[in-house]
């Protein structure tokens, strides 16, 4: 028996926690933290330590399948399954032109550093221009943000955490999610030491988030934070709390940002977000006070009506108080490549007219996914679906169903057959993290401790596992297009890379050699205005024009809120370390100790007013759906507030034998889809703070 030990590091969030893997006579068999690590020190969460299973599950999709009779697969070559491809796709080309091609995008291909590149060259040379991404139901407005306010979508100033006084947290559960647009290992360790040294740590949310422990929660109605975040930009405002040297020199458009927010003085917003107007002036005086104050916000905001709004007054909280490029502030993190420039754009250039109106240009909103297969003219009749699960993770399900259904060719490019994969015509089955080489690309721009990290594939791909690069670049061929093979079977695919890694004084030839990480440089203030700012005039843009109409619909939305009260009960999605989207779903250990259903949490009050108790299935209900769900109760939510987590409803996979046995309910029964169902300024989907109704069966 042969045994070895590799280094390399967990793709599954933006941590990118080092990892040592066991591989036993040419077998992965176990995987555990790298404790020599010098960023995340033997730091990682089970969810990483899951992908040894995920890696040796049964279920895993093999070799490539074609549907036969019933839906079943059928196992071919992978010279059959590109050439039936192929022809599906030179057909519905001939017929239909690229109109009716589409594609959709899933999470885990952000950390697959060789995979955008060709799917993207794919699209781009086949004029695909409806492209979808899961990215419209995570993180599309702060793109989108980012870009209106400093010039570029890929400035995210985060928290200097080590450092900071003062710390604003929205919508985010960094116990169970481990950051999101903050790369950070064991973020509650950093909270906590924050803690000790005097930190005040405030954690807004409609729930008491586990994260919450180290600092104090304030309750939030969803759906509600921007009118928050105006009212304490407005206490600042009044109470002289405001940096106005900073405004003067480095802003721009700064009285039409202290117009609107003054439509939200603290008592005005209370009535809408429930937070009481004398928190918002204490917790306002103490930013105002604080040496370093930092703020953060995540999915919980993002899922909103108003993502982008949220995070342009988020900027604004820095910004305007002077905290933005300061010590213990927000810090633009620059690791291996200064990733602001790759990412300019002027805002105003950023939409474009398109059969479904006026959108930002780049993904389509994933709600219109189903409105563009079922649409009568130019319906979309070929779909590629990669490493996503548009069924589960998309409002509508049983639009979606429908639409899915209609296609002409459904291609399916996952580790499994998932719910969206029982469609389809052609499964091909992708490789997974650890049979395959990469750098931790995900974290750039967002990492608390810049570093860089290059791994080999662990282990040869099992079976006749593939990397989605090799699969787009095979139908690239077949199509006669260009392709990363057309130089051989084993093309260089990391020039790139090692671009980005020279302009730091490094190689990645080197970097390979070394097998160590590679650190950089600690969070460093005083770059940002004169050398990262990406905005034509190098000023920030305290409100930019084109968010005249959002601005507009921030006070007919308040009008809505406000004519419903506090009392209208509301759904949120709830983080569980059980879960990671809907790709965990089949992993038997994340099912055991009652985790077999994803039950709805209510307040006792909500509950007892309606007649439940704890255990009891109920009927949760708005206009899109309804669901029959267990309810536990649960006293860290807001009055007026539900949650569930997403992820669930895998009934009928048969592809997925665990997560068919525990499929739990889809959340996402009762969002909206279609035209309304997302944000203009970033095709972001509503999909929290939803009105529900709930009820005993």
């Amino acid at each position: 028996m042969s045994e070895r030990r590799v280094r390399t590091f967990c793709r599954v969030c933006e941590p990118a926690c080092g990892l040592v893997a066991t591989v036993r006579d040419g077998e992965l068999v176990k995987l555990a933290p790298d404790r020599e690590h010098p960023v995340t020190r033997g730091f990682a969460c089970h969810k990483g330590m899951a992908g040894v299973d995920i890696h040796r599950d049964p279920d895993r999709l093999d070799f490539p399948l074609r549907r036969a009779e019933q839906g079943a697969g059928a196992r071919v070559s992978w010279d059959a399954a590109i050439d039936g491809i192929a022809q599906s796709l030179r057909g519905i080309l001939e017929r239909h032109g690229a109109k009716a091609l589409a594609t959709y995008v899933g999470n885990p291909s952000a950390f697959n550093t060789l995979a955008r590149p060709e799917i993207a060259s794919f699209s781009a040379q086949l004029q695909i221009q409806r492209n979808f991404s899961s990215g419209t139901q995570d993180c599309a407005n702060k793109f989108a943000g980012s870009e209106a306010v400093f010039g570029s979508s890929t400035i995210h100033p985060i928290p200097d955490l080590a450092h900071t006084d003062f710390l604003l947290v929205f919508g985010a559960n960094p116990r169970v999610s481990h950051g999101s647009f903050i790369s950070i290992a064991d973020p509650m360790k950093v909270l906590r030491e924050a803690r000790k040294r005097g930190a005040r740590l405030y954690f807004v949310n409609p729930r008491e988030v586990e994260s919450a422990e180290p600092g104090e929660w304030v309750k939030i109605r969803p759906d509600s934070d921007v009118y928050w975040m105006a009212a304490l930009l407005h206490e600042l405002d009044r109470s002289g709390g405001l940096d106005r040297e900073t405004l003067a020199r480095h802003g721009k458009h700064v009285p039409e940002l202290l117009a609107f927010v003054a439509r939200y003085p603290a008592e005005r917003a209370a009535r809408v977000t429930g937070v009481p107007a004398e928190l918002t002036r204490r917790i306002a005086r103490e930013l105002a006070a604080a040496r370093g104050a930092s703020v953060h916000m995540s999915t919980g905001v993002n899922m909103g009506r108003q993502g982008t709004l949220a995070y342009w007054l988020l900027h604004m909280l820095s910004f305007a108080t002077g905290h933005l490029d300061r010590r213990g502030g927000n810090i633009l993190s620059v690791g291996f490549y200064a990733a602001a420039k790759a990412g300019r754009r002027e805002f105003a250039k950023s939409f474009a007219d398109t059969e479904f109106g006026r959108v930002r240009r780049g993904t389509l909103p994933g709600n219109l996914l189903a409105d563009a297969i079922l649409r009568e003219d130019d319906p979309v009749r070929a779909l590629i679906v990669v490493a996503g699960n548009p069924l589960l993770s998309i409002g509508g399900e049983a639009r979606m169903r429908e639409a899915l259904s209609r296609l002409e060719l459904l291609v399916c490019v996952d580790l499994y057959k998932n719910a969206t994969g029982e469609y389809a015509h052609w499964l091909l089955p992708s490789a997974d993290m650890f049979e395959r080489a990469d750098v931790n690309i995900t974290g750039l721009g967002l990492q608390y401790e810049p570093w860089i990290q290059w791994t080999d594939a662990v282990v040869p791909p099992r079976a006749e596992r593939r990397e989605e690069w090799w699969i787009f670049a095979r139908l690239a061929q077949a199509l006669g297009l260009r392709s990363a093979l057309d130089h051989g079977p084993n093309p260089d695919l990391w020039g790139r890379t090692d671009h980005m890694l020279r302009t730091r004084g490094h190689s990645l030839d080197a970097l390979r050699a070394g097998g160590e990480p590679l650190t950089f440089e600690p969070l460093t203030p005083g770059r940002f205005f004169e050398e990262q700012i990406q905005t034509p005039d190098r000023r920030v843009d305290c409100c930019p024009p084109e968010f005249a109409s959002a601005l507009e619909r921030a006070e007919a939305i308040f009008g809505e809120l406000e004519g419903e009260g506090l009392g209208r009960l509301k759904l949120v999605t709830r983080r569980e370390p059980s879960m990671h989207n809907s790709w965990y779903a089949n992993v038997p250990q994340m099912k055991r100790g009652g985790r077999d259903q994803n039950r709805l949490y209510v307040h006792p009050e909500d509950a007892r007013e309606r007649g439940l108790r704890d255990g009891e299935k109920a009927r949760l209900s708005n206009a899109h759906g309804a669901l029959e769900l267990e309810i536990a109760l649960d006293p860290g939510l807001m009055r007026g507030v539900v949650a569930l987590t997403h992820g669930w409803g895998n009934r009928g996979s048969t592809g997925m034998r665990v997560a068919a046995r525990t499929p739990g309910v889809n959340a996402n029964v009762l969002l909206p889809v279609g035209e309304g169902s997302f944000e203009p300024l970033s095709s972001q989907a509503f999909m929290t703070g939803v009105p529900v109704e709930l009820s005993a069966l």
